[in-house]
């Protein structure tokens, strides 16, 4: 017996859904499970509950040995099954009954997932050639902070590296989706709220000049006690008023009725480009959730705040690093607004000046397909490195690596990933010049004596974090986000892809990674030198973040997660020499 589909989009999902269950394991199957040889390749017989189920797969290596090869699953009596929903409901049998609604949630992220994708096929070609009319038929175009709203649309709509369903913003209908999402490069006008001003924390006078008081919203009489705070309108349409009622602001708390300032979405969704000032992003609550149940995209009080002490110690190293001082850009988050509520916050995001010619490209996109069907990194690696994507790349990494592993070396990691990160490009004296551009540090993780030793004073006026967390007793959880972030996302996720894409080889691009990684390592003082080689570059197997586990499959509760960001697996390091 068998069933069959033909959706494209559900097979590509389905495998990514059961790859990750191969690799986060939440229940245990793979890990009693045996390998069986076939013909057509090698199974894997998980004893469930319910009964036996197997799975097609092959080898990977990304993060996991294995990954799921066809989009199936087969039963004991070899009935095959296949489609989203058939294969979630036989898996759901083998999960204990209080883990089920979180693995109910993550089916329902599927479902969600699987319906964007085909909005997205159904779309893209005509965003793409509407992106190609305004800015350009080539990308080498889109230059400044305009081109880069263009670039973030592009990485919209592709997958994230590890998570499946990163396309799924839960709660948002297609309309929704249309109206604000990133890949759809929309504009739409903001939502304002007068608040009084004894309710608001922040720091009024650097607030942008073209602010409004409220009297410019049409609510006359409040200036003088009221100031405006931004509003995202998915927010406005329903889950505000509870959030003024829960704060006693129900009856202080005035609501514009005429929408004012036009925004454009920028690739995070709740961060919005202001269209007349584009260097000036508005980060906005809201209560959708992105990469697992658990993963709202609100703002809870102290976030903002914990970004501004994080730039703050950037600042610090670059002072103390000068060869940084042109190489890495961050983006101005100092200036924020919050009413003590998660739905009541507003960053105001200033981006580096100057930037006008240059290429502001996350690396998410990197690998995105420009409209001219090339990937985006090989019309920039045209366009400054004589069409050498492996020169470009070098360069990439070599900056990358340099200054995290610095960073390291001063008890710091960043959750600086793909999105977080920008590569910068332009030329200075007739050469090309590759730059970082970093935003949204507010999750970092510091170890305090190893900054302190590095600095050599005391360091509490750097690390005035609301957010104990950050705050670590020794390297290891600093080494892990170290190892997550900026290994497997900002560079490993890229050797893995453009090897499938056929641009070179997988070992070519992992040595290249290796090589610069360690050149960065050998840099550092032999403490912190030390730690890298044996918890990152030597070590047998790295840490894996188990997103889709700790955000959506069990709660904190059964994961024993005190952050659902840095909770790990573990995976084979891909950088040992004899790894393939």
């Amino acid at each position: 017996m068998s069933r069959t589909t033909t959706d494209t989009a559900e097979n590509a999902l389905l495998v990514r859904v059961l790859t990750t269950l191969l690799r986060e394991d939440p229940y245990g199957l793979r890990r009693t499970a045996r390998t069986e040889h076939r013909p057509d390749g090698d199974w894997l017989r998980l004893r469930a509950a319910g009964g036996t189920l197997l799975v097609p797969v092959a080898a990977d290596g990304f993060q996991c040995e294995i990954q799921a090869r066809e989009a199936l699953l087969e039963t004991a009596d070899g009935t095959r099954l296949t489609g989203l929903r058939p294969v979630l409901d036989r898996l759901r049998g083998a999960v204990a009954a209080e883990d089920r609604p979180g693995f109910d949630a993550f089916a329902a992220e599927c479902r969600e997932a699987l319906a964007t994708a085909h909005l997205h096929d159904r779309l893209r070609p005509g965003v793409v050639e509407r992106l190609a009319g305004t800015y350009g038929d080539t990308v080498t175009a889109w230059t400044g902070q305009r081109g880069a709203l263009a670039f973030d649309t592009l990485a919209a709509f592709r997958d994230h590296p590890v998570h499946p369903t990163g396309r799924a913003r839960s709660g948002l209908g297609e309309d929704e989706l249309r109206a604000h999402a990133p890949e759809f490069h929309p504009r739409f006008p903001l939502r304002w709220l007068a608040l009084p001003h004894t309710a608001v924390r922040g720091e009024r006078a650097e607030l942008p000049a073209w602010w409004p008081a409220p009297s410019a919203l049409g609510l006359s009489g409040l200036d003088a006690t009221h100031l405006a705070l931004p509003v995202h309108p998915l927010t406005a349409a329903g889950p505000l008023a509870p959030a003024l009622r829960a704060t006693g602001l129900a009856g202080r708390a005035h609501l514009a009725e005429q929408p004012w300032l036009e925004v454009i979405p920028t690739l995070s969704t709740r961060t919005v480009a202001v269209a007349g000032d584009l260097a000036t992003h508005l980060k906005l609550p809201l209560t959708t959730a992105t990469l697992g149940r658990l993963n709202r995209r609100t703002i809870k009080p102290g976030t903002l705040l914990d970004g501004e002490v994080s730039q703050r110690l950037l600042e610090e190293i670059t002072a103390r690093e000068p060869r940084f001082a042109a190489t890495v850009l961050l983006a101005d988050e100092r200036t924020h607004l919050d009413a003590d509520h998660e739905l009541l916050a507003a960053l105001v995001r200033r981006h580096p000046p100057g930037l006008h010619e240059a290429h502001i490209v996350p690396v998410a996109a990197l690998l995105a397909r420009a409209p001219d069907g090339r990937l985006v990194a090989e019309a920039l690696a045209e366009r400054y490195y004589g069409g050498c994507l492996a020169t470009f790349l070098d360069a990439y990494l070599t900056l990358l690596m340099d200054w995290h592993t610095t960073l390291f070396s001063y008890g710091i990691a960043l959750e600086s990933h793909q999105q977080n990160t920008s590569v910068v490009l332009d030329e200075a004296d007739g050469r090309p010049r590759l730059r970082l551009l970093l935003k949204d540090n507010d999750d970092p993780r510091v170890h305090p004596a190893r900054l302190a030793a590095r600095i050599g004073r005391a360091t509490d006026g750097l690390l005035g974090f609301g957010d104990r967390r950050i705050l670590v007793a020794g390297d290891g959880p600093v080494a892990d986000v170290f190892a997550t972030i900026t290994v497997h996302l900002c560079a490993g996720a890229l050797a893995f892809e453009l090897a499938r894409l056929g641009r070179g080889t997988l070992d070519g691009w992992l040595a290249q990674l290796r090589d610069r990684l360690a050149e960065a390592i050998a840099r550092l003082a032999p403490g912190p030198a030390a730690v890298l080689r044996a918890r990152v570059l030597a070590a047998r197997r790295l840490p894996v973040k188990a997103m889709v586990t700790a955000g959506t499959l069990l709660t904190k509760e059964r994961s024993g997660a005190t952050d659902i960001n840095k909770y790990y697996v573990d995976g084979p390091n891909y950088l040992l020499p004899t790894a393939r």
